[in-house]
């Protein structure tokens, strides 16, 4: 029930940043910043925050809400929200240090990764 429940919310959330990604791109169409995926990044934060609070600290959202709504929307709108609020929770719970890791790891992992796989392709493909 709980991998419905993340594919159904997935399956929203990816067609929520399509559209808000989409909208923005339109409407400044001569940046060569990427500020839809700026807004998706932050507002998806802000919501994780806001619902993770709710669930967290009033017990308001069911097992399956949370599962629907944190993991499969907000997961489909944006990953980086998931990020945020681990990382906060890291900070309020375990210290600076292993949020301080977090941030580090992901990005500096991350960034390696894509470059990583743009080395590959150059050397397989071409």
């Amino acid at each position: 029930m709980k991998i419905l429940l993340v594919g159904c919310g997935g399956f929203l959330g990816s067609i929520a940043r399509y559209l808000l990604g989409g909208a923005v791109h339109r409407l400044v169409q001569t940046s060569v910043f990427p500020f839809g995926t700026l807004l998706v990044n932050v507002s998806g934060c802000l919501a994780i925050g806001v619902l993770g609070g709710l669930a967290d600290g009033l017990g308001l959202l069911s097992p399956g809400s949370r599962v629907f709504l944190l993991i499969g929307v907000l997961g489909g709108f944006t990953t980086f929200s998931s990020f945020g609020y681990e990382t906060f929770q890291l900070a309020r719970d375990g210290g600076t240090l292993p949020a301080l890791a977090n941030v580090l790891l992901q990005v500096g992992l991350g960034l390696v990764a894509v470059w990583a796989g743009h080395v590959v392709t150059r050397v397989v493909w071409g």
